[in-house]
């Protein structure tokens, strides 16, 4: 309660009104009760209906938390979800009283407040006193709670919400080492990465760097980027991260921290102290249990906007969009008891689209509290393996994984197409083999048959299951021969999606979602089904300083038409909604793998209709016209 900022927005801690630790018969939950005692206190709300902290620039609103009941008692119960590791959930009470006359009034506003919820607070009910807290009442009380979970709709909006304030943050922050600092932007995303496991720590183990250990001095082992190296070794070693990782890890951290120009003071401050002060306080706030989302992806996109480099380079950096690894994921039917693997793994996107998924479906079908914790550490740490070559993205993977939970166990810094063998390759399971099911990738392109020669590696060392590929959509039209025709030997083209130009201003390719059938040979006469995303609801600018807010905004019903298009796949033209029956063909294709693309399939319509019977009759009796008027017809 210490760490978070005050009601007012200071340093001085929180000290909540009343304090309670209840248990139920599976777990242990915190109640903070804030009391107020004037008429109107008991809690702020927005036009919305729920509890107003938060500004319309996404900032805290201190004067609502201060003032009334609730709000202070939310703005508690979050303090507790995002700075302890023990409690994930918050059971947060206002109560407000009041006289008139010689009567005394008692008003309660009750919510729950969870990392699962992105603690967006939820109101539990109606209540006339606090004996729903009683030993006899609270198991009863807590199944009222179980059932307040967030609407999809409301999930998407919040984690659209976050992403823009990291992207926004992120840009300010980049913007600001390259104008001000001269940051050369190689160097960026290892000081990002290594500043955030410098500044995260280890409940219990090793505290987070703070800024007064950087004090700016000289020494080989007292130098700033000495002292933030040890302290990243230290979270590591205390992650239980195999001691390889751990030392190459360090090495290339190294490369930058080590450098004296940055760890030497100027006026008494070396540029890393600079820098770590407003990661703390801009950037590490988002890093808390709330927050499953692809931060890393984000970091490493914001970053290479500043630079230009090659295009064939700049398509095997891009990264995939959270919105479409989803979709993938969703395409390949991920599920708890999935095994997903990723060859080219980037920031490892696809991995904690999947985990989410695993994770959102363990939630739904266990009910045992103690078997379900087991699940999710097993999906964590057995379920999920990557695969990253390029060392400055391997980081980000490994980063993004320790972020969710799981230590990075199976996040490998290797080439998957000449050192890779197919197994697990540390923590109990190693030396046996992956048993993957789902298979997703968005490959360099500039690896042979478009990149369709890591999709050829991967799926002849599956069983079954289903694979979900982005790829530059010529590479289902010859460019991506001979695999693609090796493919169809011994799995099933599923669908075909012609996407939208998901990558507007970082890549100037066409691409496409290819889903496949692992482990049965393709029939011809098997019916794919070919979807033209072209229009996904989503209208993108290209304007480096914008957020996503300006960047990507849905003007035409994007979540919808993303879910349409798995319903669509998974399960046939019966959820045909927004889409329109020229956007979606069901069509076979021959076993050549070249006519795979959307266009290879579009039907176009040769029965000339009257309408165009008559714009030929008018475009030539105008140019007949014409010939007289000019002279040229002497009829």
């Amino acid at each position: 309660m210490r760490e978070a900022p005050s009601k007012r927005g200071g340093g001085g801690g929180n000290y909540p009104d009343i304090r309670l630790l209840l248990e139920t018969t599976s777990r242990k939950l915190p109640v903070v009760i804030e009391v107020k005692g004037i008429e109107g206190k008991l809690v702020k709300l927005n036009a919305e209906g729920k509890v107003d902290n938060i500004t319309a620039k996404g900032e805290q609103n201190y004067s609502n938390i201060e003032g009334y009941a609730v709000n202070g008692a939310v703005h508690y119960a979050k303090a507790i979800v995002d700075h302890t590791e023990s409690y994930d959930e918050v059971i947060a009470i206002g109560l407000n009283g009041y006289m008139e006359a010689t009567e005394l009034f008692m008003e309660y506003g009750v919510y729950y407040v969870s990392a699962s919820n992105f603690c967006i607070p939820k109101r539990v009910g109606d209540y006339s006193d606090l004996s729903f807290l009683a030993p006899e009442n609270f198991d009863e009380f807590i199944k009222r709670v179980d059932s307040l979970k967030l609407t999809p709709e409301e999930r998407e909006a919040q984690s659209r919400k976050i992403e823009e304030k990291i992207e926004t943050s992120l840009k300010s922050l980049n913007q600001w080492m390259q104008d001000d600092l001269g940051i050369p932007v190689g160097s960026r995303v290892e000081l990002i990465t290594g500043m955030i496991m410098a500044g995260l720590g280890v409940s219990g183990k090793v505290y987070p760097l703070e800024i007064p250990e950087l004090r700016g001095q000289t020494g080989q082992s007292t130098n700033d980027g000495k002292v933030i190296i040890n302290k990243i070794s230290d979270f590591l070693t205390e992650l239980d991260l195999p001691q390889e990782k751990r030392d190459m890890i360090v090495n290339d951290l190294s490369r930058v921290f080590m450098n004296s120009i940055l760890y030497t003071p100027h006026n008494g401050e070396s540029k890393f102290k600079t820098i770590y002060a407003r990661v703390k306080e801009e950037i590490l706030p988002f890093f808390t249990p709330t927050h499953h989302l692809d931060f890393t992806g984000r970091l490493f996109n914001v970053l290479n906007e500043w630079v230009d480099i090659p295009d064939s380079d700049k398509n095997d950096v891009v990264l995939t969009p959270r919105y479409v690894t989803t979709m993938m994921a969703k395409l390949a039917k991920v599920d708890r008891k999935s095994y997903v693997w990723d060859y080219a793994a980037g920031s490892a996107g696809f991995l904690i689209s999947s985990m989410n998924l695993m994770i959102a479906d363990a939630n739904a079908h266990i009910k045992s509290p103690n078997e379900l914790k087991r699940k999710i550490t097993e999906i964590k740490m057995k379920q999920l393996l990557g695969i990253e070559k390029r060392s400055d993205i391997y980081l980000l993977a490994v980063l993004n994984m320790i972020l969710m939970g799981d230590g990075s166990t199976n996040i490998l810094h290797k080439d998957s197409l000449t050192d890779y063998s197919g197994n697990y390759e540390q923590g109990g399971e190693r030396n046996k083999p992956f048993p993957a099911n789902v298979f997703l990738l968005n490959p360099p392109y500039s690896a042979a048959g478009k990149g369709f020669i890591f999709v050829k590696k991967a799926l002849d060392r599956m069983l079954t299951g289903r694979a979900a590929i982005l790829i530059q959509e010529n590479a289902g039209s010859g460019n991506g021969l001979p695999y693609t025709k090796e493919l169809l030997q011994n799995n099933t083209l599923v669908a075909s999606i012609h996407m939208a130009d998901i990558f507007k201003g970082k890549a100037g390719v066409q691409t496409a979602v290819y889903v496949f059938e692992v482990g049965k040979a393709h029939d011809s006469k098997h019916i794919v089904k070919f979807i033209d995303m072209s229009n996904d609801g989503y209208s993108r600018q290209n304007r480096k300083k914008s957020g996503l807010d300006v960047n990507l905004r849905d003007t035409g019903n994007a979540n919808e038409r993303y879910q349409e298009a798995v319903d669509l796949v998974n399960y046939g033209k019966a959820y045909l909604k927004h889409f329109t029956e020229a956007e979606y063909i069901e069509d076979t294709i021959t076993l050549e793998g070249n006519d795979w693309t959307f266009s290879h399939h579009k039907k176009i319509d040769t029965t000339p209709s009257e309408a165009d019977f008559m714009k030929v009759v008018g475009d030539y009796l105008a140019w007949e016209v014409g010939q007289i008027l000019r002279g040229e017809n002497n009829a």
